[in-house]
């Protein structure tokens, strides 16, 4: 653990002397305001604080950054194993004391911890939105949808990982990750009025599905939390035994 904890805090330490991560997280931020200030002026003329009447601040802010995170979260993982891999550093790192895993782990982890701060940083809009709602947000709704969206944060960012440890060109390793966050967002799309056994397991593995059928809803259902648990396990998994087979080349 202490090896991870050591790597993870390098790596976390790196996004914020990196000129790419704040420009990342900029547009990423102000994409989203934007989208939220056009919810919140509709709503006011509309009168949609009157009455009572409680704006969706889920579908507001929370809908947005998942389908966000499909660009945002290569861009935050296409330099973790990529530039160790164009540096040369890779080789450094695989003759330390420190397991193929570890590293694997420490970098995710890394990714992991700097996305958590912009999601922490969408809390103010959900200050913005409590000041106009009476009696206020549902914040036990909000809140599950908020674990909900770190699960998906988790097993995506654990995708950008994988795909980083294929190449060492960064670009390479952004549309990677990408095709591989869109196959499964849109798995179950031919099979979405269908039934039958495969149907079933396509509509599993749908990405998106886990997150909007339930914790979208303000809901918690075990099975998207195993699906996410084990889709991040998997893509670590995956990671791991690449970085392994390249200390052996």
């Amino acid at each position: 653990m202490k090896n991870i904890w050591t790597i993870a805090k390098r790596e976390f330490n790196m996004y914020f002397v990196s000129p790419v991560a704040y420009a990342v997280a900029f547009a990423f931020l102000i994409v989203l305001g934007l989208i939220f200030y056009g919810n919140f002026t509709q709503a006011v003329v509309g009168a949609g604080f009157g009455g009572g009447g409680s704006p969706d601040y889920v579908g507001w802010v929370l809908s947005p950054f998942t389908t966000l995170m499909l660009f945002l979260s290569p861009a935050v993982t296409m330099r973790l194993m990529a530039e160790e891999q164009r540096t040369g550093t890779l080789e450094l790192l695989l003759t330390a004391p420190v397991r193929e895993w570890e590293l694997v782990t420490g970098k995710w982890l890394a990714a992991f911890g700097f996305m958590a701060v912009i999601v922490f940083l969408t809390g103010i809009y959900g200050l913005i939105l409590n000041n106009y709602t009476t009696p206020g947000l549902d914040r036990g709704a909000i809140l599950v949808a908020y674990v909900g969206l770190l699960f998906m944060i988790a097993a995506m960012l654990a995708v950008g990982v994988f795909a980083s440890t294929l190449f060492s060109n960064q670009i390479a390793t952004f549309f990677a990750a990408m095709a591989f966050l869109l196959a499964l967002w849109l798995v179950s799309l031919p099979f979405r009025n269908d039934t039958g056994t495969l149907a079933t397991v396509f509509n599993y593995l749908d990405f998106s599905g886990h997150f909007y059928n339930n914790f979208y809803n303000g809901s918690v259902d075990l099975a998207d939390v195993v699906y996410f648990s084990s889709l991040t396990a998997l893509f670590l998994f995956l990671a791991t035994r690449v970085v392994e087979s390249r200390r052996w080349r």
